[in-house]
Parts: structure tokens; C-alpha cells; sequence
């Protein structure tokens, strides 16, 4: 099971999808029943370099501004069902951004998060949907906030799913502009 809610009328957001948005940005349960709020993860974006690395990292200050704000959080049902939920506040007002989990963390190189998250790993590029990858697009409302949520009847796998990169632009591909680092917990079902 799969569904996605974006800010800005995103596929098919119906009253009841969006309720059960709601319901998990809120503390409620992801299908399969009663849940474990299992992480939550914010940051403010900042461009790499210094003497630390942080947590998100903007590379494009022009579309992911530095001082943005991200938090991402996974509920894990009973029965390993997933879901994982993005807010943010700060980014460039209108535009339609795609962000999918992906295998590593960020780095200061945008490609050290590795690639995409696959429920079913496969090189075939026709695995890169919505249904075997957390994908979480938004578009950006006129004060820059955002919002988007998935759900899956299926969980991550151990060491296997470590940030959230945020790209220039919805679907499966896109320049990478953001990225944030975040311990996903592995999944009964992984």
C-alpha cells in the first residue's frame, strides 16, 4: 500500500488520504494498527564545509536556502508497515521539489548519499517508482513551507536507509539540492 500527500494538491490527495496525513503528522497510527513513533530528525540547512558537518546541507542556497528547516519522521505499525513524513519551512515559495530516502548520508559531495532506497534493490531503472521507494514531493507554498507523507506496508532494511535528499525537482530524478541525514530504523519487514 503506498500513498502520497504534497503540499499544493499532489497526486490524488483525497479528504480521506489527507486525513490520514493529518493523523500521522499528528501521532496517528499508519496502517496496521496501533504504532511506535520510532524517530524524528530536524535540521536547518547549511552549505557544506567548516570544521563540522551538519545535518542537512544545502547545494543550492537559491532553491534550499540556508536556515531552511527540515524534519522528517518514521511511525512503524505492529505489523512492520512504514510510514515516513517531511515538513518543511523556509524554501523557495511556488517550486515543486522531489525527495526520495536514500541509501547513505549526506556529505559534502551531493552524490555521498548513494542512490535511492528500494524496497526490491534492482538496476532496472523501471524499479524507481513510488511503490518501491519512499518518494516524498511537495511543492512549496507561497510562505515556503511544505509538506508530504508515504506509507508502505513494508519497512527498511538494516544500515540501508540513512537520509532524505531533497532535489530540484518532483519524480524520480533531479539534481540534488539538499540532503538530510537521518538514522531510519529498520523495519520487522525490512
Amino acid at each position: 500500500m503506498v500513498a502520497g500527500i504534497g503540499a499544493g494538491g499532489a497526486a490524488g490527495a483525497t479528504g480521506v488520504a489527507a486525513a490520514l496525513a493529518a493523523a500521522v503528522l499528528a501521532g496517528g497510527a499508519p496502517a496496521g494498527g496501533a504504532h511506535e513513533p520510532v524517530l524524528r530528525t530536524e535540521a536547518r540547512f547549511a552549505p557544506p564545509g567548516g570544521e563540522t558537518s551538519p545535518a542537512a546541507l544545502t547545494y543550492d542556497p537559491g532553491l534550499v536556502p540556508a536556515g531552511a528547516w527540515i524534519e522528517v519522521r518514521q511511525h512503524t505499525a505492529r505489523d512492520g508497515a512504514n510510514a515516513v513524513s517531511l515538513r518543511v519551512r523556509g524554501m523557495r515559495a511556488g517550486h515543486e521539489y522531489g525527495v526520495h530516502v536514500h541509501r547513505e548520508p549526506c556529505g559534502a559531495d551531493p552524490a555521498a548519499a548513494g542512490g535511492h532506497y528500494q524496497h526490491e534493490p534492482s538496476a532496472d531503472p523501471a524499479a524507481a517508482h513510488p511503490g518501491n521507494e519512499v518518494w516524498l514531493d511537495f511543492t512549496a507554498g507561497p510562505d515556503g513551507t511544505g509538506a508530504a507523507e508515504a506509507r508502505h506496508d513494508w519497512g527498511f532494511r538494516p544500515g540501508e536507509a540513512s537520509s532524505v535528499v531533497v532535489h530540484d525537482r518532483p519524480g524520480n530524478s533531479g539534481a540534488r539540492v539538499g540532503c538530510l541525514t537521518v538514522p531510519f530504523r529498520p523495519t520487522a519487514n525490512g
